[in-house]
């Protein structure tokens, strides 16, 4: 005898078709949610798109509604289903140089001229408000890279999938400096698309840690209504300061210096 998973019933749509309608389904709002629009125009986009992920795979909404609350309530389940569909977010977001865009938008508006994005923890990934499946801790170590003077950005790409109820998740980071001092920050999420948080320079110490943790508060009881956090990009930002010496170096006089009339005789 062997044993493996309970089947899913046949109205559901079966696993591995859920994982690719689950991918399109993000890459869709992903592309909907572009803050150069309007928010009218974002919700029209969304729907748009979301229509034609289903009509793609051939399923109603209906199917896709009545799919998704059963997997969730299957706690165990759903959870490995969302861990194959993050992996799969995180290497689309890669070919598509996503990070690398973000972090060549952000440069030109601090005038740094060392600007990193220096995350090496999973990109994307899902959130419900049940333990264990409610939390992602991180820590970094500093690398020879880092400086006195550098500051650090932390970007969520987020999409809250909340049937009803109050969305609510916290997001904390802390810098640990080489002196043992510690400066933490936290933001709560409560609406989609990008959320960042900062923590400003310290000129005296280098930073030897970073750490945190993206939370979704537990609900009390256990729900069949749908609650999801989808993080779709995280981005640790580094950015260089300027030293003392770069900023008051001269710039190069004869390059800048117009040139004078020649004299005539």
């Amino acid at each position: 005898m062997t044993a493996c998973k309970p089947s899913v019933p046949s109205q559901y749509i079966q696993p591995g078709d859920m994982e690719d309608l689950l991918v399109d389904y993000h890459i869709a709002q992903s592309m909907a949610n572009d803050n150069s629009k309007g928010e009218e125009e974002r919700a029209y986009l969304q729907n748009l798109y979301f229509a034609a992920v289903l009509e793609k795979h051939g399923v109603t909404k209906a199917e896709f509604d009545s799919s998704l609350v059963y997997y969730y309530v299957r706690a165990d389940r759903f959870a490995d289903i969302y861990k194959d569909v993050a992996d799969r977010l995180s290497e689309e977001a890669m070919k598509l140089g996503a990070s690398e865009n973000e972090v060549n938008r952000l440069s030109y508006a601090t005038g740094s001229s060392d600007t990193t994005n220096i995350w090496t923890g999973r990109v994307s990934a899902v959130l419900m408000p049940y333990p264990p499946y409610n939390r992602i801790d991180f820590t970094q170590k500093a690398d020879s890279s880092f400086r006195k003077g550098d500051s650090f950005m932390l970007i969520i790409n987020d999409e809250f999938i909340y049937q009803s109820g109050s969305r609510m998740a916290e997001v904390c980071m802390a810098l640990v400096y080489d002196n043992d001092t510690t400066i933490c920050r936290t933001m709560s999420l409560s609406t989609s698309g990008l959320n960042q948080m900062r923590i400003p320079e310290n000129a005296g110490h280098e930073v030897k840690e970073i750490r945190g943790y993206i939370f979704v508060t537990p609900e009390r009881e256990e729900t069949s209504i749908l609650k999801l956090l989808a993080i779709k990009e995280i981005q640790l930002i580094k950015f260089r300061s300027k030293t003392k010496q770069e900023a008051e170096e001269p710039k190069d006089s004869t390059a800048t210096q117009p040139k004078q009339p020649r004299q005539q005789d």
